[in-house]
Parts: C-alpha cells; structure tokens; sequence
C-alpha cells in the first residue's frame, strides 16, 4: 500500500522551517561575524605582513650593499 502524500502539510511544514531559518539567521550571524576571534586573527595577519614586509625591506637593502661593496 503506497503512502498518501499530503502536499498542503508539507508545502506548510516546508514553509515554517524557512519562517523559523529566517528569524534565526540575524542572530547566528552577529554571533559568528563580530566574535573578537576574527578581529585578533585580522590584527595578527597584518602584524606577520608588515614584519615579513619591513624583512623583506631589510634583506634587499643589504643584499643591494653587498653588491655594491662586491662589484667595487
């Protein structure tokens, strides 16, 4: 024996899954977004790429002295 669909139980049930998703998603969001994790995580990503960087700026300027003193 086949089972009975009921569309109009199941058009509503679908219906007040998404009403319930929306009213929830506003929070999980603010959660997620504006946790203090993410502003640490920004903060120490642009600290190691100014380090690497202010490196980097360092080894070029020596290795250009090098060169100098080499070819001189």
């Amino acid at each position: 024996m086949p089972h009975r669909t009921r569309p109009l139980m199941g058009l509503l049930l679908f219906t007040g899954v998404n009403a319930v998703l929306v009213q929830t998603i506003t929070p999980v969001y603010d959660l997620v977004c504006f946790l203090p994790y993410w502003e640490r995580r920004r903060e120490r990503i642009r600290q190691e790429r100014e380090a690497a960087s202010l490196l980097n700026d360092t080894n070029s300027t020596h290795d250009k002295a090098a060169q100098e003193a080499s070819a001189g």
